[in-house]
């Protein structure tokens, strides 16, 4: 196989990390291609869509957008269901994270009164909806049973900053209230690979 470069900002966070572990875990040789501030700028246009990450490969074409990319990758390596039905549910988890992404991005707002506002609503409303209907895709303790597979890494990922109390406005108990998915949280980090992943 061709080796690999993933193209992400040079953070550990949001789509490109979870890429990022997915490539670990299926023990893929890749390159780590961190973005430096004022980077993307001048790389923008050369992109599928105009964002990151992106992944290449020699002889392939640039697949851009974090949940192709990790169904590329898990369904290449054994992180992805193979059967039909599973692999569609996996992918509509994987879609709903990009659903709250998008709305924790608009509460993103200049004026502090209106974001502490914004988060608060986001927080006490949306999010508490959204953990409800995600908490019930889960298996024990991961989406699909026994298994990590990509779309545990997606979810792991979104929730870390939220429970690590690193939005404002918004408390790091607030999936207390959601034993099976602070669970499924805990089990993704106790993960053998992922824990090497961040003792590196």
């Amino acid at each position: 196989m061709s080796q690999m470069t993933l193209t992400y900002f040079d953070a550990p966070v949001s789509r490109g990390e979870e890429c990022r572990l997915a490539l670990f875990l299926a023990g893929v040789p890749f390159t780590d291609d961190r973005l430096k501030p004022g980077e993307f700028d001048k790389r923008k246009a050369s992109t599928p869509y105009g964002a990151v990450p992106v992944l290449t490969a020699e002889g392939h074409p640039t697949i851009a957008q974090s949940n192709a990319i990790l169904r590329l990758i898990g369904s290449l390596h054994g992180l992805h269901p193979t059967e039909p039905w599973e692999a569609a549910r996996h992918e509509a988890l994987m879609g709903a994270i990009e659903d709250m992404r998008g709305r924790l991005t608009a509460t993103r707002l200049p004026d502090k009164d209106a974001l502490k506002k914004a988060r608060e609503e986001f927080a006490k409303g949306y999010l508490m909806e959204w953990a409800r209907h995600v908490q019930a895709q889960l298996g024990d303790p991961f989406v699909g049973g026994a298994g990590l597979q990509v779309a545990d890494l997606k979810l792991f990922v979104c929730m870390t900053p939220l429970m690590k109390g690193g939005m404002d406005h918004i408390p790091p108990t607030v999936f207390d209230d959601f034993p099976k998915l602070t669970k499924h949280h805990a089990a993704v980090k106790a993960h053998p690979k992922v824990a090497e992943w961040y003792a590196r």
